[in-house]
């Protein structure tokens, strides 16, 4: 029994102590060494696990795959350079500019891309699916809207032209693919949905993009040019453009409309060029229809005297002897849509041929008219 002196308590714990530890600590490396002594593995372990049964693909993965599989024959890598000239030795050499995406347009060898791809660039490659490289020559450019078309020699049958889509009928939250050589990494799809429509984008001309399609599905440097397809697998836009403040992926893509893109590309290999009609006037700057309080329309500051307008009888704004402004036109609608401004007055016309007529509703002085004209060929 133990004495109820509290010295004599103390002195007992003081000769326990140390056994007690001793004890605790060997049964606490005993268990330690059994936990890490593992014990020997029975035989199957020896072997691969089994393998789970998948089941089926998912509904839209199937459609994924399809729309990969069929769409990636018709995109290709462009990748361009340009001539430079040593300054020691004269000789020639030529330096990489950058890469990008395209697709293939028809069996004649026509491809389409973005005009900022190939911008600069004396040479271009284009890699098909195949993994074949081909010498591609520039067959037109319209740097307005950002489009390009090249051309190769590839035979008919290494060359399956893109399915055509309309743009017109989307909707936000429709799925779209994106394939593209993102980084340089080709045949690259992502996925997503239209985010938006009818967003503007600038082109390197300044001039703006109307109509253009935003999506999330992740658009890369390198994407530029190549298709946005819808979930059938058909093009509804040329991937053009990011917003990112870094440069890279951040969400939000652009795409030109393919109703836009098959309206101007046969144009292009046709012509060379997108032969505007025109109808001979000069158009104010911002600044001047600022400066007279004009918040809607297109005001005429010059008139070609041999032009579709002079001959429709149209008056330019003028400067009087007194200083005072002369009113003349202001150009507010074009077959009946409104022209706020002079890219949309531009855009409108570009729907039209040289040769055609078109009505005019002009604003002259508070009194409306309508006007037809006659549209002449640019030069």
């Amino acid at each position: 029994m133990f004495s109820n002196n509290p010295n004599a308590r103390r002195s007992v714990r003081a000769r326990l102590s140390p056994l007690v530890l001793v004890a605790i600590t060997i049964i606490a490396a005993a268990a330690l060494i059994a936990g890490l002594v593992p014990r020997s593995p029975p035989p199957d372990s020896f072997e691969p696990r089994p393998v789970v049964a998948r089941g089926s693909l998912a509904e839209d993965e199937k459609n994924a795959i399809e729309v990969f599989q069929s769409a990636s024959l018709s995109t290709v890598h462009i990748r361009t350079a340009k001539t430079a000239l040593e300054l020691f030795s004269l000789d020639l050499f030529t330096i990489p500019q950058g890469t990008g995406s395209g697709f293939i347009w028809d069996e004649y060898g026509h491809i389409v891309t973005n005009y900022h791809v190939i911008q600069g660039a004396d040479h271009a490659l284009v890699t098909l699916a195949d993994q074949t490289t081909w010498k591609a020559a520039i067959v037109a450019v319209y740097p307005d809207k950002d489009l390009a078309v090249l051309r190769i020699g590839a035979p008919r049958h290494q060359l399956k032209p893109i399915a055509i889509g309309e743009s017109r009928t989307l909707q936000v939250g429709q799925k779209v693919y994106a394939i593209g050589n993102p980084f340089g990494l080709d045949q690259t799809l992502t996925a997503g949905i239209v985010s938006a429509l009818n967003r503007e984008i600038q082109a390197v001309t300044g001039r703006t993009i109307r109509g253009v399609i935003q999506t999330d599905a992740a658009i890369n440097p390198g994407n530029s040019g190549g298709p946005l397809l819808d979930s059938a697998g058909r093009l509804i836009g040329v991937n053009t453009a990011i917003y990112s403040p870094s440069g890279a992926f951040a969400g939000i893509g652009f795409a030109i409309p393919v109703d836009e893109v098959n309206r101007l590309v046969p144009r292009l290999i046709r012509d060379g060029r997108v032969i505007r009609p025109i109808l001979g006037i000069r158009i104010a700057p911002p600044a001047f229809t600022a400066a007279l309080g004009i918040s809607s329309g297109v005001a005429i500051i010059g008139v070609d005297p041999d032009g579709p307008a002079a001959r429709a009888g149209l008056q330019p704004w003028r400067p009087a002897r007194d200083g005072r402004v002369v009113v003349g036109d202001l150009i507010i609608a074009l077959n009946g849509h409104p022209t706020p401004d002079r890219d949309t007055l531009l855009d409108l016309l570009e729907r039209h041929q040289p040769g055609e007529t078109v009505l005019l509703t002009i604003d002259r002085a508070g009194e409306r008219r309508e006007v037809p004209v006659t549209l002449d060929v640019s030069s």
